[in-house]
C-alpha cells in the first residue's frame, strides 16, 4: 500500500533548436548586407570623384592580357629562322627585314660617282643624341631640385620667409636663372649704392648653398630701372648695374663658390626690364644669376 500511494513524477525536457530568440544566423547574413552595401555605396563615390582619364587607367590595368594563339613566340615553328644554311649564325629575321626596307639614297663621292649609303655610319650619331638628350634629362632634374631646395630654404627659415617677394626662379633657354628683385618700400640695394644690403646678403648666401649643389658655371648680371618718358639711358646706369653685379659676386664667393666658377659679372643697365610696359618698376632693378647649361659634348669626329 505504501508504494501504491507515491506520487509517480514525469520530467519532461523541451529542446530549443538554435538557440535562444530564433538563433543568430540571421546577425551573420545582415552584416554581410551591410558591409556589400558600404562596399557598393563607396565604389560609387570613387566612381562620381575619378576623371575620365583615371578610369581609363583603371580599366586598362584590369583588362586581359591579349594571349597569343600560337605557342611560338615568332608565330610558327621555326618562323624566326634560328636554323639555316650558316647554323645558329643566321641573322633570323633582321636578314627579312632588310630585304624588304627600302634602299638608302645615293650618293656622289669625290670622284663623281654614285656610292650607296648604307647607313651604318649613322649609328654613332644616333648613341651621341641619346648620350646628349640623357645628359640634358640629368641636367633639367638637377635644376628643379635645386630650385625645390631654394624654395624650400625661404619656407624653412623664418629670417627668409619674408623675403620669399624679393626672388624669382625659373629656367631659361640659358640655364637655371635666380633673380633677387626689389620691391616697393624693401630694395636690394640702398639708393646709388653698389653695396648690397643685410637682406641681400641673406639671400645671397641662400642661393650661394644652392649653387654648390650644381657643378654649373655661373653668370651674374646687374639691372637697373629705368624711367617712364625718359629719352635716352642713364650713363650711371652701366657702371651701378655692374657695380652691383660685382658685388654680388663677392657676396657669394665669401658664401663658399668657386671664383673658377663665375663664367661672366656683367651689368645691362636698364635695357632689359623685367616689366617692358613700366620701365620704372621697382622689379626692374634686379640681380640676375644664372646657373649656365652646359654645352653637350661634341662627337670626336
Amino acid at each position: 500500500m505504501a508504494r501504491s500511494d507515491a506520487p509517480v513524477v514525469i520530467k519532461k525536457v523541451k529542446k530549443v533548436v538554435g538557440g535562444g530568440h530564433h538563433g543568430g544566423a540571421w546577425k551573420v547574413a545582415y552584416a554581410d548586407f551591410v558591409t556589400a552595401m558600404m562596399a557598393f555605396f563607396l565604389l560609387m563615390w570613387l566612381i562620381n570623384t575619378t576623371s575620365p582619364e583615371q578610369k581609363r587607367g583603371v580599366a586598362d590595368y584590369f583588362a586581359p592580357a591579349n594571349v597569343s594563339q600560337s605557342t611560338s613566340g615568332s608565330g610558327g615553328i621555326l618562323g624566326g629562322q634560328a636554323l639555316g644554311k650558316d647554323g645558329d649564325k643566321n641573322e633570323g629575321t633582321m636578314s627579312f627585314i632588310e630585304q624588304m626596307a627600302p634602299k638608302p639614297p645615293e650618293t656622289q663621292d669625290s670622284d663623281g660617282q654614285a656610292t650607296e649609303n648604307t647607313g651604318k655610319g649613322t649609328a654613332g650619331t644616333t648613341a651621341d643624341t641619346d648620350q646628349e638628350t640623357d645628359s640634358q634629362k640629368r641636367e633639367q632634374m638637377a635644376f628643379q631640385s635645386a630650385a625645390e631646395s631654394l624654395r624650400q630654404a625661404l619656407q624653412d627659415m623664418p629670417e627668409l620667409a619674408e623675403l620669399s617677394k624679393n626672388i624669382l626662379v625659373d629656367q631659361t633657354p640659358e640655364g637655371l636663372r635666380i633673380q633677387l628683385i626689389d620691391q616697393e618700400g624693401r630694395s636690394m640695394f640702398n639708393e646709388n649704392s653698389i653695396q648690397p644690403n643685410d637682406r641681400a646678403k641673406l639671400l645671397l648666401r641662400a642661393v650661394a648653398k644652392v649653387i654648390n649643389q650644381l657643378p654649373n658655371r655661373v653668370s651674374i648680371t646687374g639691372h637697373t630701372s629705368g624711367s617712364v618718358g625718359q629719352s635716352g639711358q642713364n650713363p650711371r646706369d652701366w657702371s651701378l648695374s655692374s657695380g652691383r653685379a660685382d658685388a654680388s659676386r663677392a657676396v657669394l664667393q665669401g658664401a663658399g663658390v668657386d671664383q673658377d666658377r663665375i663664367a661672366q659679372v656683367s651689368g645691362k643697365a636698364a635695357k632689359e626690364p623685367l616689366y617692358p610696359d613700366d620701365p620704372s618698376l621697382a622689379g626692374n632693378r634686379r640681380i640676375a644669376i644664372v646657373l649656365v647649361r652646359e654645352a653637350p659634348v661634341l662627337p670626336q669626329n
